[in-house]
């Protein structure tokens, strides 16, 4: 074979290991593999590139993206919560957005511009409906303690400590009454000597079990035992509080990424109306791209978002909350 040919051979195979490594997104999930992989290999259906995606939680992924530095091979940090999305631009992991992205969504445009919103969730009270009247439960998460403690619930009431959801909402009760505040009432928790799930799922199939009677979670897990046929009841505390916590989902690009087209092009697909869809009605979260048909059973999105308190969700103390459920030998 001539020199030339073999030469010319060589470097169309360069070229194509080049593009098909330019093809490869590698995301750092903070959203769990069962709610989110079926739309990443849809992803790869559609656009033929191909996603390595390390799963983990969010203080697991902003951890991990810490240690590695410059050296990590992620493309995009898609997170579970605003928290730790905020704590990520805090820290200068995430490159700035263009207006396209950015305008899509209907509401939590951050300050940082450095990552988009995906989609909604809210905090709720789950509760076995053989138990309790809607009309008997607390109207305030910060009254829970007493009323468990009223109904002789000592042990029957669940919690998710390692979630990064929970961990979020005693961030956002942190930033609406204080530290002390919320260290008193995680010491409440604590004494009623809860259990303590790994999963909301988990959590919720106690509850139906008849485990445990009641503990706090995210709407979307009640929405999907009910839609299996199982009867769980969704509580909404009053308007404002921190029970309601409406927490946000979201993705950014990190500083080290080296496949930029890809990575823009995932994050403009989880705006687009089939994964909004997809959120909505296999998730069941709140989609923040208009025309998405929503659950019929949900509050609308506007009375949702009247739900949650009002507060800077990128700014959201996570760590002071981590360190205080340490502190308190929670985590």
């Amino acid at each position: 074979m001539e020199r030339r040919t073999i030469l010319t051979l060589i470097g169309l195979t360069i070229l194509s290991l080049g593009l098909a490594q330019a093809q490869t997104l590698t995301v750092y999930s903070g959203r769990g593999q069962s709610l989110v992989e079926p739309l990443v290999k849809q992803f790869e259906r559609d656009t033929g590139i191909r996603v390595q995606v390390r799963y983990g939680t969010d203080a697991q992924i902003l951890a991990a993206l810490q240690e590695e530095g410059g050296r990590s091979p992620a493309d995009v940090f898609w997170g579970n919560t605003s928290g730790a999305l905020g704590r990520a631009a805090g820290l200068g992991l995430l490159r700035p957005l263009g207006d396209s992205l950015l305008k899509t969504p209907q509401a939590f445009a951050p300050a940082s511009r450095s990552w988009v919103p995906v989609t909604l969730r809210l905090r709720v009270l789950a509760y076995n409906p053989q138990k309790f009247k809607p009309e008997e439960l607390p109207q305030s998460i910060l009254d829970l303690p007493r009323f468990a403690r009223e109904k002789g619930l000592g042990g029957r009431v669940g919690w998710t400590p390692t979630y990064s959801s929970f961990q979020d909402m005693v961030a956002g009760m942190i930033a609406l009454h204080g530290e002390a505040k919320t260290r008193a009432w995680l010491e409440e928790m604590k004494a009623l000597a809860p259990k303590a799930y790994a999963s909301n799922p988990a959590m919720l199939d106690a509850i139906r079990a008849g485990e445990v009677d009641l503990g706090s979670t995210n709407h979307y897990y009640v929405v999907r035992f009910r839609r299996a046929g199982y009867q769980l009841g969704m509580h909404h505390f009053q308007d404002g509080d921190v029970g309601n916590l409406a927490l946000v989902t979201g993705a950014g690009i990190l500083k080290t990424s080296k496949n930029l087209t890809a990575a823009t092009r995932f994050l403009t697909y989880l705006l687009t109306p089939k994964a909004q869809q997809y959120f909505a009605g296999t998730v069941g979260e709140y989609p923040l791209v208009k025309g998405v048909v929503t659950d019929p059973n949900l509050l609308p999105l506007e009375e949702a978002l009247a739900k949650s308190p009002r507060l800077d969700f990128e700014k959201l103390p996570l760590e002071q909350a981590l360190r205080l459920l340490r502190e308190l030998g929670i985590l």
